[in-house]
């Protein structure tokens, strides 16, 4: 009997003893620093701040170079070749573009270092000096890796635009740069003849494909541009060889125009040294990355996180395989049925998501567990429960032997959404909810790490660990960030706060950017400089720190909300703008991080809505039961769609979804003020019910 008990009683107190040890270590510990009064953390691990983690390496140029003669026959860039390209015809008569793609064609880190050299020299060539700025204005390719890496041999600082950005924005980051060149591919070259008059300093265009619109060559033939192709500057820079102008840490590498929510967009300056703090601190966290893994690079390379990551990775000496958020997965909307999709025909082993793709997958298999019903939905529940109370440190939750049986038998085909082999994930550029946190961790039994970081911060601020089971926070600072929270009495945030500080998150480091491009009073109004050097950005959000030294992000500041894909919504803005419809008395725009889209509460306007339903015929017994009615909500959403249009708001600024409410908004309520300025929280507070079901709908 006592071997018995003993084989039941040791298991339970390892265990026991294994969940105390993990819950007290901590990740982030309190750190003297200068400045503002706050309440700061450091990396545990890391006494100072880190710089670089390469010695002898100071610059992303320097970087690259070494990884390429260490792994210099080991495949670095991998593009799928295009077998056919079809349009189909839906039943409505929507046409869609259909690929059926082939196998992944490889570039070994010397030949792309060759190709990268050659890039520089006709840069040379073309006349672009040092002190010049170049834009890459594409969708995320290999070729935009190896221009990015081509102009920091010549130590040209990149403008990085959005491929989705508007024509206003697009001539406003050029004109206000002064690029001399702009590297795109043939769609974007298109949006661009059709602002050519716009462009005041455009002198080149090299374009990424080999064909080139008709509209462009027009531009070129009338003397404003000269158009070449990323080939023809190759080949240049291969028959004419330069030494490389090689940039130092304090150089800018990289001006990134953000997708601003309010008026147009600010360049952020970052420099060699700010971007390697980011890409040395993530290689210390990311442990075991290696020549054998395999990324799959999506996102778009004019956000900070992919640039940080395909360096990252080209670091280890890692294959960088790319592909499209249209044709990712088997079913994707782009990719030709029955064929298959970059993460299958990949493989990956390490990627980087947005929370917006996360919760696809995660909605993808719910549904498709949800209709095969029956066993399959009984046994994939039970396997789910089992892990779950495994990670929540019960002895009696699935592991070892039972682990393996239920990733064989249920999750196995779930990871073949993404290739199969996933053992890493990074998720960035927006809050990751913890359910799906968690669904993804055990479906495909790898880790997900969420991160916190700005354009301002080069994506550095904070990062989950690999042992850290908890979700819905972002992790203990990264090794080259300090994060402080400073009080905002205002908010009722306190660092003195029971029973965590809360307050402002501010990030000081090496990773702390210069500031915003021709705009010094914005750059002195959210960076500052303490009495150690010691730079810090002011960030906006608001923030609590748990025992263990990990942050929360609980609110913002400011009425900017960062939807599900990272874009930003400035709620006064898109308010101001929709009030001016006539059934609207007041509107409260609401826009919840954990979806793609946002809603509102509208307080209509009772005489106009009254009119309208009497010359429609509509019966109602009084204004609320209007208010309810179905014909009377789509009345309101196509007249917020005008007032949208006619204050040009993008798409995703306009309420999917409202709710009309009949009584108005006073002060005596406590919904507005005296001023009749809206009482956001108490709006909030008050109709939580209804936004919620908003989102349930």
């Amino acid at each position: 009997m006592i071997p018995y008990i003993v084989a039941i009683l040791v298991p339970l107190i390892i265990t026991l003893l294994y969940q105390k040890t993990k819950n007290a270590k901590k990740r982030g510990v309190p750190v003297d620093v200068g400045g503002e009064p706050g309440y700061a953390i450091r990396n545990a691990q890391f006494p100072t701040l880190l710089e670089t983690a390469w010695e002898g390496v100071s610059t992303l140029a320097q970087l690259f170079e070494m990884a390429c003669k260490k792994h210099e026959h080991k495949c670095l860039l991998g593009t799928r070749t295009l077998i056919s390209k079809d349009t189909e015809v839906s039943a409505g008569g929507r046409s869609f573009e259909k690929l059926h793609l082939g196998e992944y064609e490889w570039l070994t880190y010397g030949q792309v270092f060759e190709k990268v050299c050659n890039f520089a020299s006709g840069l040379a060539h073309l006349g672009l000096r040092s002190e010049e700025r170049v834009a890459i204005f594409a969708d995320t390719r290999a070729e935009w890796f190896i221009s990015l890496q081509g102009c920091f041999r010549r130590n040209v600082s990149v403008v990085t635009i959005y491929a989705s950005l508007g024509e206003e924005a697009v001539c406003y980051s050029l004109n206000e740069t002064e690029v001399t060149a702009v590297i795109c591919g043939a769609k974007e070259l298109k949006k661009l003849a059709e602002v050519s008059g716009q462009l005041e300093t455009v002198k080149y265009i090299i374009c990424m494909d080999d064909e080139t619109p008709s509209s462009a060559s027009s531009v070129a033939q009338s003397g404003r541009w000269r158009v070449v192709s990323v080939a023809d500057v190759e080949k240049l820079g291969r028959e004419n060889p330069v030494d490389a102008a090689l940039p130092l840490s304090e150089d800018v590498a990289v001006i990134m125009y953000t997708s601003g929510s309010t008026g147009l967009p600010k360049g952020v300056m970052m420099t060699h040294g700010n971007v390697l703090a980011v890409v040395s601190s993530v290689r210390t966290i990311v442990t075991g990355l290696d020549d054998k893994d395999v990324y799959l690079a999506y996102l778009p390379l004019a956000h900070i996180l992919e640039i940080a990551a395909e360096n990252v990775v080209a670091s280890a000496g890692s294959a960088i395989g790319y592909g499209t958020p249209m044709t990712l997965t088997d079913t994707s909307n782009k990719i030709k049925r029955g064929t298959k999709g970059d993460a299958t025909v990949l493989r990956p082993t390490v990627m980087a998501a947005v929370p917006a793709i996360l919760d696809r997958v995660r909605d993808g298999v719910q549904k498709k567990v949800d209709a095969k019903g029956g066993l399959t939905k009984k046994l994939f529940d039970f396997a789910y429960a089992r892990r779950i109370s495994a990670i929540n440190g019960s002895w009696f939750g699935a592991r070892g032997i039972e682990l393996l049986l239920w990733n064989f038998l249920v999750f196995r085909k779930v990871r073949a959404v993404l290739g199969g082999r996933i053992r890493f994930l990074l998720s960035g550029g927006a809050p990751l909810s913890g359910d799906t946190q968690r669904f993804i961790n055990i479906c495909l039994g790898a880790p997900i790490c969420q991160g916190y970081g700005l354009t301002e911060t080069c994506a550095g601020g904070t990062f989950s660990e690999f042992d850290d089971p908890s979700v819905g926070r972002v992790g203990n600072p990264v090794p080259c960030s300090y994060i402080k929270l400073i009080d905002w009495p205002e908010g009722g945030y306190l660092i003195s706060n029971s029973p965590m500080p809360r307050g402002e998150i501010v990030i000081g480091g090496p990773n702390v950017t210069l500031g915003y491009f021709k705009n010094e009073a914005k750059t002195k109004e959210e960076y500052k400089v303490d009495e150690r050097g010691m730079r810090w950005f002011y960030t906006g959000d608001i923030g609590q720190f748990h025992a263990d030294g990990c942050l929360e992000i609980i609110d913002r500041k400011k009425d900017i909300v960062k939807l599900q894909h990272g874009e930003y919504i400035s709620l006064g803005k898109v308010e101001a703008a929709l009030v001016v419809s006539p059934y609207v008395e007041n509107i409260m725009l609401h826009a919840d991080p954990f979806h793609s889209y946002c809603v509102a509460l509208v307080v209509a306007a009772q005489p106009a809505l009254e009119e309208w339903a009497s010359k429609k015929g509509i019966a109602f017994t009084d204004f609320a039961e209007l208010c309810e009615k179905e014909e009377t909500i789509k009345e309101l959403q196509a007249s917020l769609l005008k007032a949208a249009k006619a204050a040009r708001l993008e798409k995703l600024e306009i309420p999917t979804k409202i709710k009309l409410l009949p009584d108005p908004w006073t002060p005596e309520t406590g919904l507005v003020t005296a001023a009749l300025k809206l009482k956001r929280e108490a709006v909030r507070k008050a109709f939580f019910e209804e936004l919620s079901k908003l989102y349930e709908s």
